[in-house]
């Protein structure tokens, strides 16, 4: 026995159980990425019989809007993964060569650096939407100077986030080494 009293044992079992209530919220990112797959599907259906009156600005729109949603994926899968393998439990089972090369490696630093990174290439994707639709089709939807301007502010606070985050890990790795 551990020499400690059997309230704060069970207490502190109690506590390492309760990481199993965020089982159902991974759960619930799965049916997530359920749903972004479906709408990949729907903006690919959308833009797959139009392709030949696309114009190559249309053309890039509808590619961005895409690589847009597989880059939301993309962070979904690893928020579920590695948040699943970091608090709650490891896979158990052999998934052989199929296991992607970072899962069950990426730690809470490493899983903020890839959500602050996703964010950033996600904010930029739909900024330069933003750009190349200015001067383009209906101006009901033309985005204000202010709008575009507090694009642009957010994107750069998500920018200049990851920038200090980078710099807050280094400089926590090299604390650790001394």
């Amino acid at each position: 026995m551990s020499g400690k009293p059997s309230i704060e044992n069970s207490f502190e079992r109690t506590l390492f159980a309760s990481r199993w209530l965020m089982a159902p919220m991974y759960l619930g990112l799965s049916v997530s990425l359920a749903l972004l797959a479906v709408i990949f599907v729907k903006e690919l259906a959308y833009y797959l019989p139009k392709v030949l009156e696309l114009t190559a600005d249309q053309a890039i729109l509808a590619v961005l809007t895409l690589i847009d949603l597989s880059l939301a994926a993309n962070l979904l899968l690893i928020v579920l993964f590695s948040g699943y393998e970091n608090f709650v439990s490891k896979f158990d089972f052999d998934t052989g060569a199929d296991r992607p090369g970072w899962m069950g490696k990426v730690d809470f630093s490493g899983l903020k650096m890839k959500l602050i990174a996703s964010i950033v290439a996600i904010s930029g994707i739909h900024l330069l939407k933003v750009f190349m639709s200015l001067g383009k089709g209906d101006p009901a939807h033309a985005a204000s100077a202010e709008t575009m301007q507090w694009m642009v502010i957010i994107h750069l606070t998500f920018v200049v986030s990851g920038v200090l985050l980078a710099l807050m890990d280094w400089l926590t790795s090299k604390a650790k080494e001394h």
